[in-house]
């Protein structure tokens, strides 16, 4: 069978639950229409075991940068509403600091800094203020690259600005639903089918609301976290990206934008809009984008090839203090490249 091309890798997934380094896992490798899936593992180890049911939700925390805000983004460059370089200040004047534009956002080139005060006591409106007025790009702006959340939060709350709907209903309406694909993505998942994450002290556990504590207060204006969902979903939606460009939502040079460098810097610096690039290992060289959430959940699609790596977990079940699954999602990533490398 094709998949037995990738033994290390499997066997690397599979050791990441069989090992207890993860509660539950759900992953999908694919090469073009051939597809290899499991989901196995305990949703739940505290209060009590849970045992994984197929077709479950997870909280895809980051993958919300890559999977909703930035198409998005791209869809309202393409009607002409903003361009990859407006400077962010036209649409929220709030912001200090140097120029930046909408392409620094998503690279992570724009030197935001700043630091708000009792943030975790803050309601939606006084936070969405103090993000507005106490964060500033900062002198390093176009100088280097420095991964964080608020660049598409900022971005998310541009295409509220620009068009009236919160991101997170934005996402849905021009993405998800016109795809088929809304019970499968969603903001809003029941709890009960539903992974759940951390047990916190102020929270309690996690089933069905966002882990991320920006996104928990920001709700629908949140553009870096908070979308759920299935494996099943999360699949059909990076076949349909590398396949048919959104089944044509979106243009082939926007979907473009997504696996190439798109940083203003000298140089290459691996960062496309929203994504992260690797390089592949095989010949002829090219670039293969990826993503992480902190929540445990991974992405690596190779546009060029039709093959990815789709991994949901919930790694910070029952408590985010969980440093070995870093190290062990490194190595597979490397597993993984190498031995798709020599496939190509």
């Amino acid at each position: 069978m094709w998949q037995d091309k990738y033994q290390q890798t499997l066997a690397q997934l599979e050791a990441l639950v069989h090992d207890q380094v993860v509660p539950a896992l759900s992953y999908a490798l694919f090469e073009g229409d051939q597809v290899w899936t499991k989901e196995q593992g305990w949703a739940q180890l505290q209060p009590t075991r849970e045992a994984l049911r197929p077709g479950m939700f997870y909280d895809l925390a980051s993958l919300t940068k890559v999977l909703a805000t930035t198409p998005v983004i791209a869809w309202l460059v393409q009607e002409g509403q903003l361009h990859w370089d407006d400077p962010v200040q036209k649409y929220l004047p709030e912001l200090k600091g140097q120029s930046v534009t909408l392409r620094e956002l998503l690279t992570h080139t724009a030197a935001i800094e700043g630091y708000i005060p009792h943030r975790e006591r803050l309601n939606q409106t006084e936070l969405l203020a103090a993000l507005l007025q106490t964060e500033q790009f900062g002198p390093n702006a176009k100088r280097n690259i420095c991964y964080t959340d608020l660049g598409l939060i900022f971005a998310g709350l541009i295409a509220e600005r620009v068009t009236g709907v919160p991101i997170q209903t934005l996402a849905t309406r021009v993405l998800f639903a016109p795809l088929g694909l809304a019970s499968e993505l969603t903001f809003r998942p029941q709890p009960n089918e539903t992974v759940p994450t951390a047990i916190t002290a102020h929270r309690g556990l996690l089933r069905g609301e966002v882990h991320d504590p920006k996104a928990a207060v920001l709700k629908e204006h949140c553009g870096s976290a908070g979308l759920f969902g299935t494996l099943t979903g999360v699949l059909t939606y990076v076949q349909a990206l590398i396949t048919t460009n959104l089944n044509g939502l979106l243009t082939p040079a926007s979907v473009a934008m997504m696996f190439s460098d798109q940083t203003a810097l000298p140089g290459e610096h691996h960062r496309a809009m929203g994504w992260k690039l690797f390089t592949s290992r095989g010949t002829p060289r090219h670039l293969i984008a990826s993503h992480t959430g902190f929540t445990g959940t991974f992405l690596l699609i190779d546009q060029q090839t039709k093959q990815g790596l789709i991994g949901l977990t919930n790694r910070v079940h029952p408590t985010g203090h969980n440093q070995a699954y870093l190290a062990r999602r490194d190595q597979l990533f490397a597993t993984y490249l190498n031995e798709k490398a020599r496939l190509e």
